[in-house]
């Protein structure tokens, strides 16, 4: 079976100026920043008390967005790839491909009362390649197989000449050691997490050269499948995507934000040359992830605009009888994007639309019952074949399509 990441990897480099492919990975890997934070929070409906999820509770969630097959990719770390792409052999007959952090860079350690985040990033590999594609150490070739061929690996420059030649040091010593067994990363680019590391206003540039720079000594073999950075905007954006047209520029998430943010992030990056999103805690905290998810991909499939998406979500979410952690009204408030994982935004609003949330109907959903594998005729990719002249239709129209919509998948 051919996956969905390999099939639009192939298209965008058959034709990279026609291909209208998108790339969407959930990052289900922040155990290894955050530790019991990382897995978000539980409200207990009968009594209102607020708890971290389980483990077990977190990796539910996991097997519920592997079984719903909208995604591209599931980035986990390498302790959950072990159970539920090697035990539980969840992605053999799965169009996602399962990938593990391959590196744990100091400014990701986010533990309670840390402050190593704060300091400059230090490059540091808790996960062996040996041990994400198989288990253990020192496998034999047919154990290479049985667990991911894929792992994201960060690199943080900070303008240092000795702490960014460490990094690319280590980066160099992974990317040869991941050729030589058949294993493939995509290269993750923090901004500067040092203060004054780089002008403001040149962050943009320094990061698109030192991509360049950093790639241009690389031969196809050893380089990253495609990049996951920080979104600079419309010109930095178009300015590395015009350099090299098979560079597959995609862009992280940061925090949590509201959900326009997500919405509009996805929207623009793609709308300026970005082929790929990588969404974690954007995904995570929401109130309904499969929902959440669905309409990513109606974003990445121009199916939907943001602000339509934000309504028509809140509007499965009142149907769902899931109370929403903002308003309508907070929820449509973009907040700038976050740098770093422990960085800040500040908050701009737009301006209110008049249009009435359209009614929907949907089926309830209840987080604590078990996935039930859909079909792959049940994927968006195999819908939108039959989808309506959205042109044609007014926001209001399609608004309540994806209202719809939403409620017969759910149900």
């Amino acid at each position: 079976m051919q996956k969905s990441l390999d099939r639009k990897l192939n298209s965008i480099h058959n034709d990279p100026s026609g291909s209208k492919e998108f790339i969407i990975a959930d990052a289900k890997d922040a155990d290894m920043a955050f530790g019991l934070s990382a897995t978000g929070e539980y409200v207990d409906p009968a009594t209102g008390q607020v708890r971290n999820k389980t483990l077990g509770e977190y990796r539910d969630q996991i097997r519920e967005v592997i079984a719903q097959g909208i995604v591209d990719i599931v980035l986990m770390s390498a302790s959950t790839a072990e159970k539920l792409a090697i035990e539980e052999k969840l992605f053999e007959n799965s169009l996602l491909t399962p990938a593990a952090r391959g590196n744990d860079t100091t400014d990701v350690h986010i533990p309670r009362g840390g402050t190593a985040f704060q300091e400059a990033s230090f490059p540091f590999r808790s996960a062996s390649i040996d041990h994400m594609m198989s288990g253990k150490l020192d496998p034999t070739d047919a154990e290479r197989k049985r667990g991911v061929d894929l792992a994201l690996y960060s690199i943080t420059f900070n303008n240092n000449r000795d702490l960014d030649l460490h990094a690319l040091e280590q980066y160099k010593l992974f990317r040869e050691e991941a050729e030589r067994k058949g294993f493939r990363h995509f290269l993750e680019l923090f901004d500067p997490n040092l203060p004054g590391a780089v002008p403001p206003e040149q962050v943009a540039g320094f990061i698109n050269d030192q991509i360049v720079r950093t790639l241009g000594g690389v031969t196809s073999k050893g380089r990253p499948v495609f990049l996951k950075m920080v979104y600079h905007g419309p010109q930095a954006m178009e300015e590395l995507v015009a350099y090299d047209p098979h560079l597959v520029v995609g862009v992280l998430g940061g925090a949590a934000g509201t959900t326009l943010d997500a919405f509009t992030l996805l929207h623009e990056a793609k709308k300026y040359g970005g082929r790929a999103a990588l969404f974690g805690r954007k995904i995570n905290q929401a109130e309904h992830q499969l929902a959440f998810i669905q309409f990513l991909r109606h974003l990445a499939d121009g199916l939907i605009e943001p602000v339509e998406a934000v309504k028509a979500y809140h509007g499965v979410l009142e149907k769902l009888n899931i109370k929403p952690r903002r308003t309508l009204e907070e929820d449509l408030t973009l907040q700038t994007s976050v740098m770093s994982y422990g960085g800040s935004g500040t908050t701009i609003s737009i301006p209110k639309s008049s249009t009435k949330l359209a009614s929907v109907k949907a089926a309830t959903w209840k987080p604590t019952e078990k996935p039930v594998a859909k079909p792959a005729a049940k994927s968006v990719e195999k819908q939108t074949a039959s989808a309506p002249d959205f042109n044609s239709m007014s926001s209001d129209e399609r608004l309540k399509y994806h209202q719809d919509r939403l409620a017969n998948l759910f149900g």
